[in-house]
């Protein structure tokens, strides 16, 4: 046999459980070892059978004195009974509806039993785990794995599979030299592979995943690098900056720039002038001044001659911008530059509606230097003549797949645009991609001079007439508010609240005399858009919604934030969703509630109403939420295989460690095992 041997050659294997080990993608022996445990229990600690107390769990090995099945009257099921004795004293043992476990032991036999105490017609010991005493035990008296299986297989069963086959585990090639090693004090892979499974201690279990989630890193590490060396090689619109002419720019503005923003738009013009893509992330809370940015970088990429794509989430943001940058444009420069805005229901040239085919018509023959746009843009890659510059504003919104529609070369002599990413909150993802070093960052860390910070609070649920009073004495002053629920429809399972239900309940019985309106991704563009629109312009005092205003519109007026199932959200996201508010000169709030079902969990939601730093919000959310999949569409949650077993330690180790072997020269060539392994994931990465 061989490491590639089918499993079933290690011992008799029924036809059901070949067939629920294959649903767990198990054939070889190799797949088998490494398939490791979802979680160990403790059963290392023994104890005497006279001092064991109910609902503790222990591990005890004694002697059977007598074992019997019988059937109990009361279920209707058959179980096993038995007395096991140490040289302290005697317990009774049970094990229902597993009759079966009575013809495994005979009077006389030694064995080790684990599990809980219970207090059941005296002390005893109910469906303990159980095995014969040997040399080494494998269910009992260790830290003995527990693995996710489906019906089919047992931990028992599984156990055993996994001791026969280990043997196997020292002819499984190593990928990772053993000079990282060493340096690293990593384990090597056999060991690994047995501390995974049947671990000699916490200590030792703890280096085997550090050392499973260090190899997947690295290897995602030299495919970033990889990946990036070849985006060094792709061309570029070299766009050259004209420092006087930007300063000019400038000048023209009615106020003075921030420290971080004046910083930032040199590195950003300083990247266009390269002759490889640019790469950069544009990152700072609400109201820091990321647009402004944006239109200085998008304004010399039209004087230069060229197109410049900003794609907005929503129609209503892009309308946005786009009057935001027309106003720019007025004050900054007296140049002539052609803009559009287009989405599903607009299409405007230089403020002017057209239709959708002269718009189209205009772009593609360069005419339009400055475009922003929705999604709708993504739909033809074809549809710009020299596109120099993608910015994409709030990047998260975008899926990854979406957003590279635009990125990739079309050959090998068309250049590839220059990517500027902008996000109010990093969120994790961005958070994992800055430490992989696949993207230079430039963060707006100022706010502008006289806004209020925003009052949070988490509320209790006695509170909530109280907070409704405190909603209308702000509408009667003027002020609007949101309120956000995370679902669209009621969830009697979660005990969380839907934004229909609770829009209906709002406005009969609660805000009878004030104006409620109500908006969630579900709805048709045209509805969505008016009700934000009758929000923006005040028809509406306040609108109940789901996330779908975590970026949106800007409302000066709103003054209130209410969050229901605030713990469903991760903490960027609740920052996104404070950041509604607060736009304006008037003083802000945000209160949080929560589900029924978790009226406990306040610890991290404490935390958020305490602090308002995006960048600080968003390491706690990478400990909480993972680091998504960088290789992939999720972006979200631990997507590594290993990612439970992930740090930020582990990252940054990893990536010097990835660094150090790229810098000795050809990967494939000195290091084939690893480059096989990397080289798949290099052409579905995605860094933007």
């Amino acid at each position: 046999m061989t490491i590639h041997s089918p499993v079933t050659e290690l011992g008799r294997v029924l036809p059901k459980q070949t067939k629920a080990l294959k649903s767990l993608g198990i054939v070889s022996i190799q797949d088998l070892l490494l398939y490791f445990p979802r979680r160990h229990i403790d059963f290392s600690t023994f104890s005497n059978i006279k001092e064991l107390k109910a609902d503790t769990t222990v591990t005890v090995t004694g002697t059977v004195k007598s074992i019997q099945k019988r059937f109990s009257f009361k279920t209707h099921k058959s179980l096993a009974e038995a007395v096991v004795s140490d040289e302290t004293g005697s317990v009774q043992v049970t094990w229902f509806n597993q009759a079966y476990i009575a013809s495994m032991y005979k009077p006389g036999d030694r064995i080790a039993l684990a599990g809980k105490v219970t207090l059941y017609k005296g002390l005893q010991l109910l469906n303990p785990v159980h095995e014969k005493l040997s040399a080494e035990n494998i269910h009992t008296g260790r830290l003995v794995p527990i693995y996710r299986l489906p019906e089919a297989l047992y931990d028992r069963t599984f156990r055993n599979l996994i001791q026969k086959a280990l043997p196997f585990s020292a002819t499984i090639p190593d990928t990772i030299p053993y000079f990282l090693q060493q340096k690293y004090n990593l384990f090597p892979l056999e060991e690994t592979i047995r501390e995974m499974h049947f671990p000699t201690s916490e200590y030792k279990l703890q280096q085997a995943k550090e050392r499973l989630v260090f190899e997947e890193v690295l290897i995602q590490q030299l495919a970033t690098l990889l990946h990036k060396q070849q985006l060094e090689k792709l061309p570029a619109y070299n766009i050259k900056q004209n420092k006087k002419i930007v300063a000019g720019y400038l000048k023209n503005l009615p106020f003075k720039l921030t420290q971080g923003q004046s910083l930032s738009i040199d590195s950003i013009l300083g990247d266009m002038e390269v002759k490889h893509p640019m790469n950069r992330l544009l990152e700072g809370d609400v109201g820091s001044g990321k647009t402004l940015v944006a239109f200085v970088s998008m304004l010399e990429t039209a004087r230069a001659g060229l197109q410049t794509l900003l794609l907005a989430p929503t129609e209503v943001l892009a309308k946005q911008h786009y009057e935001t940058l027309q106003k720019f444009l007025s004050v900054v420069t007296e140049e002539p530059v052609q803009t559009a805005l287009f989405s599903r229901n607009f299409a405007i040239i230089d403020g002017v509606e057209t239709t959708q085919k002269i718009l189209k018509e205009r772009i593609t023959s360069g005419e339009v230097k400055i475009v922003i746009a929705t999604h709708a843009a993504l739909q033809d890659a074809k549809l710009f003549k020299n596109l120099a510059l993608l910015v994409v504003d709030e990047q998260h919104r975008f899926g990854v797949e979406q957003r590279s529609v635009l990125l990739k070369p079309k050959n090998k002599t068309t250049p590839v645009p220059h990517l500027l990413s902008m996000s109010a909150t990093p969120i994790p993802r961005t958070l994992a991609l800055t430490l992989y070093s696949s993207l230079e960052i430039s963060r707006l860390d100022e706010l502008p001079g006289g806004r209020h910070p925003i009052q949070t609070f988490l509320v209790p649920e006695q509170k909530r007439p109280a907070a409704y009073d405190f909603i209308k004495k702000e509408i009667r002053a003027g002020r609007q508010c949101f309120i956000v629920t995370p679902l669209v429809e009621e969830s009697e399972k979660l005990q969380v609240k839907s934004v229909k239900t609770e829009f209906e309940k709002l406005q009969k019985e609660i805000f009878r005399t004030q104006k409620v309106g109500l908006v969630y991704g579900g709805m048709k563009g045209a509805e969505k858009d008016e009700a934000m629109t009758d929000f923006a312009t005040g028809k509406i005092d306040i609108l109940v919604a789901t996330s779908v205003v975590e970026v949106g519109v800007d409302i000066p007026n709103a003054s209130v934030m209410v969050i229901e199932g605030a713990e469903r959200f991760g903490l960027a996201q609740l920052h996104q969703l404070r950041g509604r508010v607060g736009r304006g000169q008037h003083k802000s709030y945000c209160m949080l509630f929560l589900s029924n079902e978790a009226q406990n969990a306040t610890e991290r939601l404490t935390k958020f109403t305490r602090i308002d730093n995006g960048f600080e919000l968003a390491e706690i959310d990478l400990e909480n939420r993972g680091f998504g999949n960088l290789f992939g569409i999720n972006q979200s949650g631990f997507h590594f295989k290993y990612g439970e077993y992930l740090t930020i330690q582990t990252l940054k180790i990893a990536k010097t460690a990835a660094e150090e072997l790229l810098q000795e020269g050809n990967l494939a060539i000195n290091y084939p095992g690893l480059h096989s392994l990397a080289q798949p994931l290099v052409k579905d990465i995605h860094l933007e």
